[in-house]
C-alpha cells in the first residue's frame, strides 16, 4: 500500500476541522487533496484520536507480519510433503 503523504495526526485535525464545521471543500483546497480522498481518510480515521490511529498503524504492522510468517511456514509445509511423498 502507498504510503500517505499526511501523518495520522495531520490526518485526524483536518477531520476535526471538517467536523467543527468548516466546509468539506474548503478543508480540502486548504490542505491539497480531493474529496474522495479525504472522504476515504474520514471512514478510516473518523471518531479517532492520534493515539488510537497510531495503535492501528501498529496492529496493521503485526497483522501483515503475522500473514508473511504463515505462508512461509505454509510453503516450507507444502515443500516437505512434496519431498517425503517422492521419497
Amino acid at each position: 500500500m502507498r504510503k500517505s503523504r499526511f501523518t495520522e495526526a495531520q490526518i485526524i485535525g483536518m477531520i476535526k476541522e471538517q467536523e467543527a464545521g468548516l466546509p468539506t471543500v474548503e478543508v480540502c483546497r486548504k490542505h491539497g487533496l480531493s474529496t474522495a480522498t479525504f472522504y476515504k481518510l474520514k471512514a478510516k480515521y473518523g471518531g479517532m484520536e492520534v493515539s488510537d490511529a497510531h495503535r492501528l498503524r501498529q496492529l496493521e504492522d503485526e497483522n501483515g507480519r503475522l500473514k508473511r510468517l504463515l505462508a512461509d511456514s505454509m510453503l516450507d509445509n507444502a515443500i516437505l510433503k512434496d519431498l517425503l511423498g517422492k521419497g
